[in-house]
């Protein structure tokens, strides 16, 4: 893959033709839609829309269809800062610190510094894509079975930072979360375990549905218990942030630019994975990070930052070697193929005018994206001014349809709400509700990643110390959760939850 100012330059005359400009514009509309609809997803959107773009030229197509998964990812945040339901697990982190915003009456600010922190990592993820991806798709190569299971395992400790002061109650959160996973087949044997005769659970336990009932559900369930007028009563004040908060806000868009494009080079390291390290990171650094889960701004602009850096770092393994990070760009994989393109190092070299034409495109849909969301911050942010006895109900109608869109599976609805129950005791207990969820999320890579290890070396666990990357990786994981354990023994504080994003 080689990089020429020329293709460049020729990629952005043809991404501006009108055609294509129309097409960009559709997929971020649609893929914003995506974004906001929970349940759905960027996979799910681009599979429905796949068949329609055989009746347009395929450069065009798949500039719509990339439109569609990185607008999906600027989408995601709208719900989760507005009323708390993240529509995907990578929206979570966003929902800690961007609904507690909203509750002060700071929607609008909230949105406005998740658009921004999106477009300028979203721009730098495509810098590094169009400058460094010879260089950078070696490192998706460097990366085995063990160096999965040691970053997993280093995602995972940081559930004592996400755990505060209730660290017993963080791991007992942990554990609910790694259980749920546990359920349906083994990823390697396809054996079915803790299904107890039920069919319906041999197919897992879908965490997007874990997700909407932890939020979504609880949410209401709260409110509902309280008799609220409104989702809360805070007026709303100011539609932007600040220019002080954008400028406290660059160093966090610039780190989590950083590690969602290089974790986003990673097969099957997902968005909701990039956005915890970023959101942790971020608090790590702070010279406040007293302030995170109570509303700070830096905790909105990480994780959406991360979010739209991983997608543009994920086109690097795809088109260098046609290897997709994730299941969107595995759809997205499967699109280029239809069309007769095949991803790989030759691509670059039989196909130039279409892969620039597409890369310089992701250009274009980020300056699109931010024009459209910018002047719809007022827009999403007076969702909160309708009344709960209305808007309750609606959350509730828009939780079960995307509990079912899933998978088209009623089963998912009742795990969504048996999971609001859950998270409504958890709230009221004061049990944190992230480590959950990033359990949930991780469980099932760093099963199968240890039991590939494991097969590899034939049982010695070695094999994740002897390995640079991997014993690079769980140094850090040791150290996080050293770290944390000596700041809880310092701290002789009374166990409490301070993830009041949870309460």
């Amino acid at each position: 893959m080689l990089f020429s100012w020329d293709l460049l330059l020729a990629g952005f005359a043809d991404a501006l033709s009108w055609s294509n400009l129309l097409w960009a514009l559709v997929g971020c509309l649609v893929g914003t839609l995506i974004g906001v609809l929970p349940g759905i997803g960027p996979s799910a959107g681009i599979a429905i829309l796949l068949p329609m773009t055989t009746m347009i030229p395929p450069t065009s197509g798949i500039i719509m269809m990339a439109a569609i998964y990185y607008g999906a990812m600027y989408g995601g945040s709208t719900t989760a800062i507005v009323v708390n339901i993240p529509g995907e697990a990578s929206s979570v982190p966003t929902a800690i610190d961007g609904y507690e915003m909203a509750k002060q009456g700071r929607a609008g600010a909230a949105l406005g510094i998740s658009a921004i922190s999106s477009f300028v990592a979203g721009t730098l993820g495509l810098v590094g894509l169009t400058f460094f991806a010879p260089l950078l798709a070696n490192v998706a190569l460097a990366f085995g079975p063990p160096e999965y299971f040691a970053l997993m395992f280093m995602g995972l400790s940081l559930v004592i930072s996400l755990s505060g002061r209730a660290l017993l109650k963080g791991m007992i959160a942990t554990s609910i979360g790694l259980l749920a996973s546990l359920i349906g087949q083994n990823p390697l044997t396809g054996a079915s375990r803790l299904t107890f005769g039920v069919v319906d659970l041999m197919a897992g336990v879908s965490f997007i549905s874990v997700i909407i009932g932890l939020f979504a559900v609880s949410e209401v369930m709260i409110n509902a218990e309280r008799a609220a007028a409104h989702i809360y009563g805070t007026k709303i004040h100011g539609w932007m942030p600040t220019w002080a908060e954008i400028r406290r806000c660059a160093g966090a868009m610039v780190r989590s630019s950083g590690i969602g494009f290089f974790l986003g080079l990673l097969p099957g390291c997902a968005p909701a994975v990039t956005t915890f390290i970023a959101y942790d990171v971020e608090k790590r650094v702070s010279k406040t990070p007293e302030r995170f889960g109570k509303g700070a701004i830096e905790g909105v602009a990480a994780p959406e930052g991360a979010n739209n850096a991983t997608s543009s770092g994920g086109f690097v393994p795809l088109f260098a070697f046609g290897l997709p990070t994730g299941p969107a760009l595995a759809v997205l994989l499967g699109g280029l193929m239809m069309y007769g393109l095949q991803p790989g190092p030759m691509l670059f070299q039989t196909n130039p005018k279409f892969v620039w034409a597409v890369i310089a495109s992701m250009y274009i849909g980020n300056v699109i994206l931010l024009i459209l969301n910018l002047p719809l911050v007022g827009f999403w942010a007076r969702i909160a001014l309708i009344p709960f006895p209305v808007l309750g109900p609606l959350i509730i109608l828009c939780s079960v349809i995307g509990a079912y869109s899933i998978r088209f599976m009623l089963f998912d609805v009742w795990v969504a709400l048996l999971f609001g129950g859950i998270g409504y005791l958890m709230r009221k207990l004061r049990f944190p509700i992230a480590p959950l969820v990033l359990a949930s999320v991780l469980a099932q890579m760093l099963e199968t990643s240890l039991q590939q290890s494991l097969l590899i070396s034939q049982g010695s666990w070695l094999i994740f110390l002897n390995r640079p990357i991997a014993g690079f990786f769980m140094a850090l994981a040791f150290l996080s959760i050293g770290r944390g354990i000596w700041l809880q023994l310092r701290s002789h504080a009374p166990e409490i939850a301070i993830d009041d994003a949870d309460e």
